[in-house]
C-alpha cells in the first residue's frame, strides 16, 4: 500500500482511514446498530457521533453517507452495510466531491446565516444520490441562534434529507437538539486493540518496530487512533525505520521521544520514596531528568503507578491480564503488598496536586524535586488512622486536670454590667469608638450562639432528637453536612432512626442520602431520612436568631438596664450572656453618688441573696 514517489507523502492517519464499517476498530457495538437498522431499512433521519478526539467520528460519517448512497458495482443496487468502494457514489464521497454529501465544520461557519443557507438547500432533492446528506463536524460550536434557526427543519426534514453530526461536547448541545437525534458513542479504543491496529500497519509500511515502543505509543494515544497513529509515523521518521531502512524502532526510541521514564528506573524511583531516602530518589530524578524525561511527565508516571499499585492491592488478579509487562506484574505485586491503601490514597493525593504545581512552576524541575522530598518524608508518617489511635490512648492515659486554683490577687476592675433575670447585659461607655467585647462579657465556659449551632450531646445508644443528630455531625468534624443541618433543613417530624424534613435552596440534592448513610454507619442501624413538601419548622439557625433576638430585647427592656443606658450617654449594649452561662462577676467599681435608685421590686430573685459591698445601696440592689 505504499504511496507512489511521484505522490506527496501522505500521514499514516489519513492512508489508514477506515473507509467502511469493518476498518472501525472498537466500535462493534455501534457497528452492529448501524448494519442492522441499515439492513431493516429503520435509518433516523438524524444521527449525532460523539467521542474523544480522533476517534473516528467523521470517518463514521462518511461511511454512513456511502452506505446510505452505494448502488453497487451495476448501479442497481440499494443501501447496504457493506458498500462496494467502486460505483460513482462511492468514489465521489471518499474524494469528498460528492454534489449531494456536503460537509460543514461548525467550527467555522458558526453563524444563523451559514444555517439559514443550509436550510435553503433541504428542499431541493439530491443531483445523482438516493439521499442529500448533510455532515456537520463540532456541531457544538454553532451558536444558540443557530441552532434555533435549524430546530424545525430537523425535527421534520424531508425523506430525501438526513443530518449526521459529530462533536467532542455533547453537554455544549441543547437538549432540543439531542431529543431529535439518534446518538451513538464511540468508545475509547482499549490499549491492546490500538497495539495490534498499529503493528498491523507498521508491518504493511515495512517498518520494523519492538511490541514495548508498541504498546507505548498505544498508551499514550489514550484511546484515540488518530492520535497513535501520528505518534507511529513520528517514531518510524525518528529511528529512520520506514521502507525497510536499517533503523528500527525501539522502546528506548520511543520513551526519549515521548520524554518517558524507564519503567524499573521508576520502580526504583518510587521504593527510594517509600523507604524515605530523599538522597537516592533525588539522584534517581535527576538521572531521568538528565535523560529527556519530562519532570510532569515523570510525576504523572508515578499518579500511574499508583493506580496501579492500588488495583493490585484490591484485584491481585489484574497482574494476569494481557498487556501487563514483566516490571508491572512482579515489582508492582511486590510493592502493592508492601504499602496499606491509606498510604497510597495519600500518594494519590500528593502527586495529583503537585503535578498542577509542576505545570505552574517556573521551573518544572525544582517543583517536581519538592513534590518527591514531601513524599519522602510523608512515607515515615504513620497511618492516620493508627495516628487517630494512639492519641485516643494517650488521652485515656493522662491523669485527670485539677481544677485551677483560685487566683490570690484581686481581680482587676471590670466594666460596669448590668444583669437582669436570666441573662446579662455589658455595657461600654464609648459611644464613638467601635465596641469591644471585654472578657469577662464573653466567658470560655459560654457558647458562642453564632459558631455552636446546638448544646446538645449526642446520646451514647444514638441521638434521640435533631440537636443531638447535629451534635453528632459536629463530633463526628463533618462541618459542611453539619451546617446545611443547621442553616438548611426544615424539619417535620423526628424519631429515633427516621427523620423527614423540607431541604431549603441551598442544601445539595444528595443531603438526606448523605445524612442517612453517615447516620447509619455510626449508630450501627437504619436510618430513614425523607424529603417533604410540608413547610416544617424553622432552621436551628433561625431559631437560635429568634431567641438571641428575644433575650436581647428582654435585658434592654429590664429597668436597669435602662437605668444604665440613661446613666451613660452613648453606652451600647454589647453582648447578652444566659446567666447559667456566665461566670460569678468579680466586685464591680463604686457607683457615682449621683446614681439614679431603682425601684426594689425590679430586683431580679438571683439578686436577693447577693452580699452588699460599696456598689451597692442599703437595700442590697446593684447599682446601674
Amino acid at each position: 500500500m505504499s504511496d507512489s514517489p511521484a505522490q506527496p507523502y501522505r500521514v499514516l492517519a489519513r492512508k489508514y482511514r477506515p473507509t467502511s464499517f469493518a476498518g472501525l476498530i472498537g466500535q462493534e457495538a455501534m457497528v452492529r446498530t448501524l448494519t442492522n437498522a441499515i439492513a431493516a431499512d429503520r435509518l433516523p433521519h438524524a444521527f449525532i457521533l460523539t467521542g474523544v478526539r480522533g476517534i473516528g467520528k467523521t470517518s463514521t460519517a462518511r461511511i454512513i453517507a456511502r452506505a446510505l448512497n452505494c448502488v453497487g458495482p451495476d448501479g442497481a443496487g440499494g443501501p447496504t452495510a457493506d458498500p462496494c468502494g467502486v460505483c460513482e457514489n462511492c468514489v465521489a464521497i471518499a474524494e469528498d466531491r460528492h454534489v449531494d454529501v456536503m460537509e460543514m465544520d461548525a467550527a467555522s461557519r458558526t453563524g444563523v446565516g451559514d444555517i439559514r443557507e443550509l436550510i435553503e438547500g433541504v428542499r431541493y432533492r439530491p443531483v445523482t444520490a438516493r439521499y442529500k446528506i448533510y455532515i456537520i463536524d463540532e456541531v457544538h460550536m454553532l451558536t444558540t441562534p443557530a441552532f434555533n434557526a435549524l430546530l424545525k427543519t430537523l425535527e421534520e426534514p424531508p425523506g430525501h434529507v438526513k443530518f449526521i453530526f459529530a462533536t467532542t461536547e455533547t453537554r455544549k448541545v441543547p437538549v432540543t437538539v439531542l431529543s431529535r437525534c439518534q446518538r451513538f458513542d464511540l468508545r475509547r479504543v482499549e490499549t491492546g486493540v490500538l497495539a495490534d491496529h498499529f503493528a498491523r500497519i507498521a508491518e504493511k509500511e515495512s517498518a520494523r518496530i519492538d511490541a514495548g515502543a508498541i504498546a507505548l505509543i498505544a498508551r499514550a494515544a489514550d484511546g484515540s487512533v488518530r492520535d497513535g497513529l501520528s505518534l507511529l509515523d513520528q517514531a518510524i521518521a525518528h529511528a529512520g525505520a520506514h521502507d525497510g531502512g536499517a533503523g528500527a524502532v525501539e522502546e528506548a526510541t520511543v520513551r526519549d521521544m515521548l520524554g518517558l521514564a524507564d519503567g524499573d528506573r521508576l520502580y526504583d524511583l518510587y521504593d527510594s520514596l517509600m523507604k524515605g531516602d530523599i538522597n537516592d530518589a533525588l539522584d534517581l530524578f535527576a538521572d531521568l531528568h538528565a535523560a529527556g524525561a519530562d519532570p510532569a511527565v515523570v510525576l504523572q508516571d508515578l499518579l500511574e503507578l499508583t493506580h496501579w499499585l492500588t488495583r493490585l492491592k484490591l484485584a491481585p488478579k489484574a497482574a494476569e491480564g494481557a498487556g501487563v509487562s514483566e516490571a508491572d506484574r512482579v515489582r508492582g505485586a511486590k510493592m502493592a503488598d508492601a504499602l496499606s491503601l491509606p498510604a497510597l490514597g495519600r500518594n494519590w493525593q500528593m502527586l495529583l496536586k503537585g503535578l498542577g504545581e509542576v505545570r505552574i512552576a517556573p521551573s518544572a524541575a525544582h517543583a517536581a524535586e519538592m513534590v518527591l522530598v514531601r513524599l519522602a518524608f510523608a512515607a515515615e508518617l504513620p497511618p492516620p488512622a493508627e495516628l487517630l489511635r494512639a492519641l485516643q490512648g494517650a488521652d485515656a492515659a493522662a491523669p485527670a486536670r485539677p481544677s485551677s486554683p483560685a487566683p490570690s490577687s484581686p481581680a482587676p476592675a471590670a466594666p460596669r454590667t448590668a444583669r437582669t433575670g436570666g441573662s446579662g447585659a455589658s455595657l461600654s461607655p464609648r459611644a464613638q469608638e467601635k465596641p469591644r467585647p471585654e472578657p469577662e462579657s464573653r466567658p470560655e465556659s459560654a457558647p458562642d450562639p453564632a459558631a455552636a449551632p446546638v448544646a446538645a450531646a449526642p446520646s451514647p445508644a444514638g441521638p434521640a432528637s435533631f440537636e443531638e443528630v447535629v451534635a453528632l455531625f459536629a463530633a463526628k468534624r463533618e462541618a459542611i453536612l453539619q451546617a446545611h443541618l443547621v442553616d438548611d433543613v426544615h424539619l417535620v417530624s423526628f424519631a429515633p432512626g427516621h427523620m423527614e424534613f423540607r431541604a431549603g435552596p441551598r442544601a445539595p440534592d444528595n443531603l438526606a442520602l448523605r445524612v442517612s448513610r453517615l447516620l447509619g454507619e455510626w449508630t450501627g442501624r437504619q436510618w430513614m431520612i425523607a424529603l417533604s413538601p410540608k413547610e416544617g419548622a424553622a432552621t436551628l439557625r433561625a431559631q437560635r436568631a429568634a431567641a438571641d433576638d428575644a433575650r436581647r430585647g428582654a435585658a434592654l427592656g429590664h429597668p436597669l438596664v435602662r437605668a444604665a443606658l440613661a446613666a451613660f450617654p452613648g453606652a451600647t449594649v454589647e453582648a447578652v450572656v444566659a446567666h447559667d452561662a456566665a461566670p460569678p462577676a468579680p466586685p464591680p467599681a463604686a457607683a457615682p453618688d449621683d446614681a439614679p435608685a431603682t425601684d426594689p421590686g425590679d430586683v431580679p430573685p438571683w439578686l436577693d441573696d447577693a452580699p452588699p459591698d460599696d456598689s451597692t445601696d442599703m437595700d442590697g440592689e446593684y447599682l446601674p
